[in-house]
């Protein structure tokens, strides 16, 4: 039988020190991923729903609505805030641009 352990007592037992802390090691780490892990998948549990509207909204104090916006679009600038479909409709109809395709 093919046999490449050392065949002294103390070199097994260095051998087995050795492995002993590497698989403590790997443990930690499987530990830390699946720790990472479960805060992601609780990140995307209680992450809110993407809106169906929002409105981009102006400089200044009054900060006064300026485009309409699908909840998806990427165009929306950083200074938005959701709306309902009514809120959303209502603004068009008054007059403020959509920023949709035609």
């Amino acid at each position: 039988m093919f046999d490449d352990l050392p065949p002294n007592l103390e070199r097994l037992q260095t051998l087995r020190v050795w492995h002993a802390l590497w698989i403590e090691r790997i443990d930690r780490k499987i530990a830390a991923v699946q720790r990472r892990q479960a805060e992601e998948e609780r990140g995307r549990q209680s992450r809110p729903e993407r809106p169906d509207w929002i409105i981009e909204l102006g400089i200044g104090a009054d900060r006064t609505p300026v485009q309409v916006h699908a909840g998806d679009c990427y165009m929306a600038g950083k200074r938005r805030r959701a709306v309902s479909r009514d809120e959303a409709r209502r603004l068009l109809t008054a007059g403020l641009e959509w920023a949709g395709s035609p």
